[in-house]
């Protein structure tokens, strides 16, 4: 239950074909999350459906961890995404590993700006 909690909500996101190409997110989000360390044990995506104004759809995606997960939604058309970065700790502290994953993500989408929140959460009794 002891864990660390990250989320990052990134704005002015410089590629925005990375914000719609669903099989290409999938692929970068799995190499980012192993090469932190942390174990994906399933993954869902969805790509939402191109606006009727032709713009397109953005996505939503999960990787399930042996640690705990990985989500993210992106918006196109506002250059934005938001990520979800929740470890456990329990048996050993994989908070290193999830500001490594989170660093690279933000990394990834290149934002001109982004939010980032950290919370220390089911803190064991002393």
């Amino acid at each position: 239950m002891n864990g660390l909690h990250l989320t990052a909500d990134l704005r002015g996101c410089a590629d925005l074909a990375r914000l719609v190409d669903a099989t290409g997110l999938a692929v970068q989000c799995r190499r980012i999350t192993e090469a932190a360390g942390l174990t994906v044990v399933g993954e869902h995506w969805h790509r939402f459906p191109d606006g009727a104004d032709g713009q397109p759809g953005g996505l939503t995606g999960m990787l399930l961890l042996a640690e705990s997960h990985v989500a993210l939604h992106t918006w196109p058309e506002l250059a934005a995404v938001t990520l979800d970065v929740y470890v456990c700790n329990y048996g050993t502290d994989n908070s290193a590993k999830a500001r490594a994953l989170m660093d690279a993500l933000v990394t990834h989408f290149q934002p001109s700006s982004a939010d980032l929140q950290s919370l220390q959460r089911g803190r064991l009794p002393a």
